[in-house]
């Protein structure tokens, strides 16, 4: 085999190598926050059981069971903080910024279905009228997953303004 020819089967091979370091380095991330998570857990005295997943280039991890609707707060602003805390730690144990997303008794997987349907809701409107629409302003993540599914159905939207008044605004096509 010529030298170009390896070097081209080792360049289609790196990005197979470069999925596999990053997917072991959020396993990782996963491993240690489920450790951090694990001690406060232990530290209230509280059940729950934690799962680590990887989803969209993320560690994710989601605690279950037991009486945990206080760590989620009435808006989820203590879940948000609990997952700032989360990626903290990891932060300090591996050296390098998270991204992990953290979800407790399913509230995050249910704001997200809830905010893909008021997505959904607007963007017809949106259709039907030619005009832009501003929404009630939102956390970073619930933009993300608003942003994401108005460009799933085909518009683009933008977020303006700042935090903690940052909302999204869906514009006609």
């Amino acid at each position: 085999m010529s030298e170009t020819e390896k070097s081209a089967v080792a360049t289609e091979a790196a990005p197979e190598k470069v999925k596999k370091s990053l997917i072991t380095r959020l396993e990782e991330e996963g491993d240690v926050a489920a450790d951090y998570l694990e001690g406060l857990l232990d530290i209230a005295d509280l059940d729950g059981d934690i799962d680590i997943d990887v989803e969209n280039d993320r560690a994710a991890l989601s605690i279950a069971g037991g009486k945990l609707q206080h760590l989620v707060g009435s808006n989820g602003e203590v879940l948000d903080a609990l997952q700032e805390l989360t990626r903290l730690a990891v932060q300090t144990s591996l050296g390098e910024r998270s991204r992990l997303m953290l979800d407790v008794d399913n509230f995050r997987s249910s704001k997200k279905e809830e905010l893909a349907k008021l997505a959904h809701e607007i963007a017809d409107e949106v259709k039907s009228t030619g005009e832009a629409i501003k929404l009630k302003p939102m956390n970073a993540f619930e933009r993300k997953v608003v942003h994401d599914t108005i460009q799933e159905i085909g518009l683009t939207s933008e977020s303006e303004g700042e935090e903690p008044h940052r909302c999204v605004v869906v514009l006609p096509a």
